[in-house]
């Protein structure tokens, strides 16, 4: 079983902010249709179930407790493949890299995740840029002319993220889909 995580913070004062990229992008997914709602309140978040292997997960328990939707989730299906979509302060708007494993370079919710679930896991790493004030910067929402860019990235890092779903090789997909901005 292969689950995605999707970050961002649950409520409408939080829709279209950069910290909540990795919920655009899981919805982005969901669009595609075929997938059965598997939403329970031990799951600790929305979760969909798309054929016998594939699960999407947005925590509703804010950024900074991610770690206990996705344990819940990864416990309960046992899932062997975790990936983990984020916003990135360290990479500017219209970026995208990709890693396994390593620190959680002060993103909060890959702290939650790593404290309950370690940190062996494929990110998806979506630079929306650094801000004067850093938590102002990720809780704003886009600008139109940044909304432009980051549809791109969006649609890009969705070929990237369906890739990474059935290719276990990260270097490869990397090469593919990184994009510098």
């Amino acid at each position: 079983m292969i689950l995605v995580v999707g970050l961002g913070n649950i409520g409408v004062e939080y829709e279209n902010t950069r910290h909540n990229v990795g919920f655009m992008l899981v919805d982005l997914v969901l669009k595609q249709g075929n997938f059965i709602d598997l939403t329970n309140s031990k799951f600790k978040g929305e979760l969909f179930k798309m054929n016998s292997s594939l699960l999407l997960l947005k925590p509703s328990t804010y950024m900074n407790h991610s770690g206990f939707s996705v344990k819940a989730v990864k416990d309960f299906y046992k899932c062997e493949k975790i990936i983990v979509i984020h916003d990135d302060i360290d990479i500017n708007l219209g970026s995208l890299r990709f890693k396994k494993g390593g620190s959680s370079g002060g993103h909060n919710g890959l702290k939650s995740i790593d404290s309950l679930c370690g940190s062996d896991y494929i990110r998806i790493r979506i630079g929306v840029g650094k801000g004067e004030n850093v938590i102002s910067h990720v809780l704003g929402k886009f600008k139109a002319d940044e909304e432009v860019i980051l549809t791109k990235v969006l649609q890009h890092s969705k070929e990237a993220l369906l890739e990474l779903i059935k290719n276990d090789d990260l270097s490869a997909v990397s090469s593919k889909y990184s994009l510098k901005a």
